[in-house]
């Protein structure tokens, strides 16, 4: 009987305990794109309020880099979700949710450039041309090494000091995601979006929490698989300030692309590819 007891009080414990669902929100370096995976996921947790109850999302204040933010997550210390573009490696060490949350957008990549230097990204350049051209990533991004592998001139640096870099010429491009590049330069008078051209490879995001949290995995599979099927995740996309509007935004129609391989994706994450309804449709929206 006092087993029993035992049992029933730490059940209960985690429940709450798992109810409560903290992320990372940085007060130094506050990023307004965070706003999409917080709604996404309150929209989600929304869903499952019948099955698993309330919820308190929580914001916990650190400064971490990406990879010591996952890291954190898999020692299961003071974070219990965390959204990131997939490796093998993190799907390894983290539970993947394999749904993708932004549709595929962080595999779509216009640069960030100097203002007065669209002349040296002419229509008329090679993919060598643009290869060997010193362009700049992250420190510990998936990105980074997938533009490695296809052979592009990669200068690494913290995340919070390449624009600083771009403008002191350290490099002569910076690749961004469709959504991301606007906020980003919106105070940095001395840069622009590029006009002319676009990579694309398969680039999934997903949220990641610890293997051992059963509990808010099947919750968020169920809630995701909710809004999916009755349509709610393809209009918050659409509809959403974060990615409304983004092809139309880039003249997406009229950029050259140049299509890239990305080697670090598992069986499991190929396997997703399949599933139309789960990647952003460029024809469709280019149509609108």
């Amino acid at each position: 009987m006092y087993t029993l007891i035992l049992l029933f009080v730490s059940t209960s414990a985690f429940a709450n305990q798992t109810n409560q669902i903290r992320y990372i929100e940085s007060k130094k370096y506050p990023d307004p794109k965070q706003s999409y995976f917080v709604d996404l996921l309150t929209l989600i947790l929304n869903a499952t309020k019948e099955e698993f109850g309330d919820y308190t999302l929580k914001p916990v204040a650190f400064e971490m880099s990406q990879a010591r933010t996952s890291a954190s997550l898999k020692r299961n210390e003071f974070i219990d979700i965390h959204w990131r573009m997939t490796s093998q490696q993190l799907e390894q060490d983290l539970q993947a949710i394999y749904i993708p949350i932004l549709k595929g957008l962080m595999g779509y990549r216009i640069f960030i450039i100097r203002k007065g230097e669209q002349d040296k990204f002419s229509r008329e350049i090679s993919l060598t041309e643009l290869q060997d051209r010193p362009l700049g990533q992250g420190y510990n991004w998936p990105d980074t090494e997938i533009l490695e592998d296809n052979n592009f001139n990669v200068v690494k640096g913290y995340d919070i000091y390449l624009l600083s870099m771009l403008k002191k010429n350290r490099f002569d491009y910076f690749p961004r995601a469709l959504h991301e590049p606007w906020f980003e330069i919106k105070t940095e008078p001395s840069l622009v979006i590029e006009d002319n051209f676009l990579l694309k490879y398969p680039a999934p995001m997903f949220f990641f929490i610890n293997k051992n949290n059963l509990h808010l995995k099947k919750r968020l599979e169920l809630g995701f698989s909710k809004i999916i099927e009755s349509g709610v995740f393809e209009h918050f996309f659409q509809s959403h300030p974060i990615t409304a509007n983004l092809l139309t935004k880039v003249n997406f129609n009229q950029r050259i692309s140049f299509t890239l391989t990305n080697a670090s994706l598992t069986e499991r994450t190929k396997a997703l590819i399949k599933d139309e309804r789960l990647w952003i449709n460029t024809k469709i929206q280019n149509e609108q």
